[in-house]
This record gives C-alpha cells, sequence and structure tokens, in this order.
C-alpha cells in the first residue's frame, strides 16, 4: 500500500516566494521583511522612514494576527498599504504576500515593507521573496534576545537596536548584545536609533539608499 505523501510547506512557500521576488524586480521595487518581538518599534519605525524619505514612494503590507490597528497608523502616511490578518497563524507566508500584492499599485512605489508578526520565533524561516530580512530589537526587551532567537539575528542582513533613548532606565549590556550578534553573524550590520529622539535615524535612512543604489 502506498503512503500518502502531503506537500512540504516550504516547498509550496518557495515557489510563491520567486515568484514574489520576480515581481518586485520586474517592477524595481526593494522589498524589506521587518522581524521583531511585539513592541519592539516596527510600525514607529516605517512611519519616521516614510516621513523622512519624501523623495520616495513607499508601500507597506501591514501583517498581524487581528486588527487593523498598525494599518490605521500607518495610512496617514501612505496610501499604499494593504492589511494581512493572519487569524491565529504566527507569521506571514509567501502566498500570503502574493495575494496582497493585488491590491498594491506596484508602479507607484520604490520600497515596500513588510511588517512581519510580532514573533521572533515562526516568521524567521519563511522566504516571502524579499531583498533584505531586518531585525528590530529594542534596548526595553533586554540584551539576551540574541541568545534566545538566535536564528532570527543569524539570518538578517541589519540588525536595528531601536529605542536608545531608553538606556538610562533598562540594565542593557550593550557590549554583550553586540558580541552575541557578531558570534551569530559576523557580517550583520549594526545600526542603533531612537525614533523617539530621532538619533541613528539617519544612518537606518543612508543604509535604506546604498542598498536601493546598489540593487
Amino acid at each position: 500500500m502506498e503512503i500518502p505523501v502531503i506537500e512540504n510547506i516550504y516547498d509550496y512557500n518557495k515557489e510563491h516566494a520567486q515568484e514574489n521576488r520576480r515581481i518586485f524586480r520586474d517592477n524595481k521595487i526593494m522589498t524589506v521583511n521587518l522581524l521583531s518581538s511585539p513592541g519592539a518599534g516596527k510600525t514607529s519605525l516605517i512611519a519616521e522612514t516614510i516621513k523622512n524619505l519624501k523623495d520616495k514612494k513607499i508601500g507597506v503590507i501591514e501583517g498581524d494576527i487581528s486588527s487593523t490597528h498598525d494599518a490605521e497608523k500607518l495610512k496617514e502616511y501612505t496610501e499604499e498599504i494593504v492589511q494581512i490578518n493572519t487569524g491565529g497563524t504566527c507569521h506571514l507566508n509567501a502566498s500570503m504576500i502574493y495575494n496582497a500584492l493585488k491590491k498594491i499599485d506596484l508602479k507607484a512605489i520604490d520600497i515596500l515593507f513588510i511588517e512581519n508578526v510580532g514573533n521572533l520565533i515562526c516568521p524567521v524561516g519563511f522566504d516571502l521573496g524579499e531583498d533584505h530580512k531586518i531585525l528590530i530589537s529594542s534596548v526595553s526587551e533586554g540584551d539576551d534576545k540574541p541568545v534566545k532567537y538566535p536564528k532570527g539575528f543569524a539570518v538578517s542582513s541589519l540588525i536595528l537596536l531601536n529605542k536608545i533613548d531608553l538606556y538610562d532606565y533598562f540594565e542593557f549590556n550593550h557590549q554583550f548584545f553586540v558580541g552575541s550578534v557578531k558570534k551569530l553573524n559576523p557580517l550583520a550590520e549594526i545600526i542603533e536609533l531612537s525614533c523617539k529622539n530621532h538619533k541613528g535615524i539617519n544612518l537606518w535612512l543612508d543604509w535604506l539608499d546604498k542598498k536601493r543604489i546598489s540593487g
């Protein structure tokens, strides 16, 4: 008797990721997949980025288990925004992104931000067709996130340490954090910033600009 084999979910995701990548390439869109724990500051970072990059058209795919709360905040800054409610799934997948792209005017954007579900485990393993995975960690979360959730730090091309305005209020071992990141991912850049006092924002904007130019 033959045993039925269910198709591997990662193979199915890979096909859609490749199609998404083709769509982004054909439309000359740089795509960023933002990973973080809940509350690390993904939405605030996107808002600050849009406000500062006035010469670029930015679209957003907003991922949450439920609600449109973050999307409502961002629609003040961009018309090209789509909400994906996963209904309990702890990550976005490439098929979700493929369907969301049908609701965005791709000719009208230069950069697409995908704000993934707040989670440093599930979203990490799913390729969405993005150009860059970027992980946001915050001072208020503590300095141990790289050792507790290593894979996200290992696969990201940039680590953003957010909420540096809170250094005086939390016991955050900066040397331990940076050292832990570098052990996992020696090539990863680390940018420290604050969306509240705007320190480091220019470094982040410069990084985006360089990546767009280099393709």
